[in-house]
């Protein structure tokens, strides 16, 4: 199954808490503090898998984590560091944070290989915190939490040139007739259901890359079948090739169809409508000759002056080569960057911890103060408290960080409770 658009939940590891030990040796019983360090949690990495060509894997796993880093250990030993979780993509991958929809980044044109969450660090051991004046510290740093994100992958065909028209008007004909793509091709409606790519080989190093986009129908602008996920892939094509069935064999009218189509893209994007376009009249091999003509006619006075239209047949190939030549030299005169969609959010700022470092609050149901957040856990995590030196370092610590203050705000007096996540204290203003 073709697959353009998915949902996961991905997780970078948690770095390993630091260890707390102390040499315990032969004739040495009391040694100095030997805890090693935790190790760095994995990160999370997307990388283009060449390839690849649809997102199916991820509609089946929706649920990704790269590993923990390890604890640290006795004799200054490091805990060993999470592996990285790499996932691969189709090039051509736009990744987004699912509650926004901004852009993460897109996996296009030099970006082949994007970190997306880093691991966290893993926590110093505590023979890093011995001093002079405490030379058995008892606390270590614990490693940093992991970081989680809900994304939406989505595959957005890069080509040249993209094939729009309603379903079953000879795209996927063309496309085999003119490239080195084999569709399948069968005489119904929505034959079509995934993007097909091919190579358009004109000779003499020319050449240009073409898409099949799948079948569009009216209001698909407005999400009508599945309309959004096709108009997608022709975001990123700087030609469109509006194929018609111009012997109106399916019982449409085919200027009725180009003023359709247009709307459709029009109403999803309004500057799609202002990609270059080339009509291919398609089919007219079934009609007599003085039909034929009056057909284009009809055509040519309906599109937008200096719009090119070619009669051909995809069936037999007449006009095919003369419309590819003609492709080939519109793209010739238009920039060859292709559509990149710029970096919206970035997840080593969005998800930075200390961007609240801590919240003050009063609980009137306990009639307790609480304080907590990130930067209060990592402080609680490497202080003991049952120690003089901790516990002065802890009044410091909330004396430095303004939260003496903001408890004062929030009308504390002397003898009122207040909780650090599972410790509570009673507040003394010194």
């Amino acid at each position: 199954m073709f697959a353009d658009k998915a949902k996961i939940f991905i997780s970078s590891g948690k770095g390993g808490d630091g260890h707390v030990s102390f040499r315990r040796e032969k004739y040495v019983p009391n040694g100095g503090p030997d805890g090693g360090d935790g190790g760095d949690g994995g990160s999370v990495i997307f990388k283009v898998d060449k390839g690849a060509s649809t997102l199916s894997d991820y509609r089946h796993v929706r649920k990704y984590a790269a590993e923990n880093g390890e604890d640290g250990k006795k004799k200054r030993q490091s805990g060993k560091k999470g592996k990285d979780l790499i996932l691969s993509v189709p090039e051509g991958t736009v990744i987004k944070e699912a509650a926004s929809g901004k852009v993460i980044a897109d996996m296009s044109g030099e970006t082949s290989e994007f970190l997306i969450l880093k691991g966290g660090r893993g926590g110093n051991g505590n023979m890093h915190y011995a001093t002079s004046t405490m030379q058995a510290p008892k606390y270590a740093q614990p490693g940093q939490p992991a970081r989680s994100l809900e994304l939406i992958l989505e595959l957005k065909v890069i080509a040249d040139a993209g094939l729009v028209g309603f379903p079953n008007v000879g795209k996927s004909t063309l496309l085999s007739m003119s490239s080195n793509a084999r569709p399948k091709i069968a005489d119904y409606h929505f034959t079509t259901l995934a993007p097909m790519l091919g190579v358009v080989d004109l000779g003499d190093m020319r050449g240009f890359v073409m898409a099949d986009i799948p079948g569009l129908i009216e209001g698909a602008a407005q999400g009508a079948g599945l309309g959004h996920d096709f108009l997608a892939h022709i975001e990123r094509t700087r030609v469109l090739i509006h194929v018609v069935d111009a012997s109106g064999s399916e019982g449409r009218d085919p200027v009725a169809d180009i003023s359709a189509i247009n709307n459709e893209l029009t109403g999803y994007m309004t500057d799609l409508s202002d990609k270059p376009q080339v009509i291919a009249a398609n089919k007219l091999d079934l009609l007599f000759e003085d039909e034929a003509e009056e057909v284009l006619a009809r055509i040519r006075a309906a599109v937008p002056e200096g719009t090119a239209v070619f009669p051909i047949s995809a069936a037999t190939g007449k006009g095919v080569r003369e419309l590819l030549y003609h492709v080939y030299e519109m793209l010739s005169e238009l920039p060859a960057k292709e559509a990149l969609f710029p970096q919206e959010y970035d997840p080593e700022e969005e998800l930075q911890g200390d961007s609240v470092p801590y919240t003050v609050s009063f609980d009137a149901g306990s009639g307790e103060y609480i304080v907590e957040g990130p930067r209060i856990e990592r402080m609680l995590g490497y202080t003991n408290l049952e120690t003089e030196k901790g516990f002065v370092f802890f009044q410091k610590f909330l004396v430095e960080n303004g939260i003496i203050d903001r408890l004062k705000e929030l009308g504390i007096e002397e003898g009122d409770t207040v909780r650090l996540y599972g410790h509570t204290f009673e507040f003394y203003d010194s």
